[in-house]
């Protein structure tokens, strides 16, 4: 199968491009950098230079591509702008989804996350709708979230992949990234803070993402939560963090928000897919930059 990966340098996609590779597929990375599309070489790809804002460049570059699929691992969480983020959510979305259409393309595999879901009783399944009533500023990024989920929508096939939090090689939970500099005292705005309380959250390493992605090709349409399978209070995690990260963890405190419940892997893992990391117990201690 010829594909399109859209965020081919991300943290998912350093993983996700090899795994193409070796499944047999013929791969085409975008990255909107020249250091990006020679990473995508190295990696034994095709490689294109466009930036997903780029309407017009988006649709040559796929056209050109002629993939049978296309995959979206598109962020812009480098500078914890969350405005941005959405942004690329929203209208990056938008011109690859127009661009695939023009291409003939049929299939689409993209990257949403698993802690947009409704507040209530224990981990959310897909059956649990988006949290549309949330206040500002999550309200910006559920609308983000809504308009990329309904916008892959349009394409026959759209897999929307909702991850964890990600950590692993790249992510701001890696050994040297944002979050261990926020334990050290630095800022942590772009989460809010990083507090050991009771709300839960799930997790998934990205190469377990990337292997999602990658299975997702032969998926149905709709929603599917990858995440591993330990949701976990804040009490719970950042201590086992803070230790694999080489910093001091924060004290228990009460408290946390009604959204914060986590979610359940039991579709994807009725699907076949299994995470090679299945908690982050291990998982944070095995982190590799």
């Amino acid at each position: 199968m010829r594909i399109f990966v859209a965020g081919a340098t991300g943290a998912v996609g350093r993983h996700l491009v090899p795994l193409l590779l070796k499944a047999g597929h013929e791969v085409t990375g975008a990255s909107r950098t020249p250091d990006g599309t020679e990473l995508v070489r190295c990696m034994g790809a095709s490689a294109v230079r466009v930036d997903a804002l780029d309407a017009d460049g988006l649709r040559r570059a796929v056209a050109e591509a002629a993939p049978d699929a296309v995959i979206h691992q598109l962020t812009d969480l480098a500078g914890a702008d969350g405005r941005a983020n959405t942004r690329l959510r929203r209208e990056g979305t938008r011109n690859l989804v127009d661009a695939a259409r023009a291409a003939g393309v049929r299939r689409i595999v993209a990257q949403s996350v698993s802690w947009a879901y409704a507040p209530g009783d224990g981990p959310a399944d897909e059956s649990v709708p988006l949290d549309h009533a949330a206040g500002p500023p999550r309200a910006s990024v559920i609308d983000g979230i809504r308009a990329l989920e309904e916008t892959v929508a349009e394409l026959e096939t759209a897999v929307v992949l909702r991850y964890g939090i990600l950590y692993g090689p790249g992510t701001w939970y890696a050994p040297g990234g944002a979050v261990a500099a926020a334990l050290r005292g630095g800022p942590a705005a772009f989460l809010g803070g990083v507090t050991a309380d009771d709300g839960v959250s799930s997790f998934v390493h990205v190469a377990d993402a990337a292997s999602a992605a990658v299975a997702a090709l032969d998926w149905p349409s709709g929603p599917v939560n990858v995440v591993d399978d330990e949701p976990a209070r804040g009490r719970e995690w950042l201590p086992v963090l803070a230790g694999a990260l080489g910093v001091a963890a924060p004290g228990p405190v009460e408290g946390g928000a009604g959204w914060e419940r986590g979610a359940l892997n039991s579709l994807a893992v009725a699907r076949g897919w299994r995470p090679d990391h299945p908690t982050w117990r291990e998982g944070f201690g095995r982190q590799v930059v």
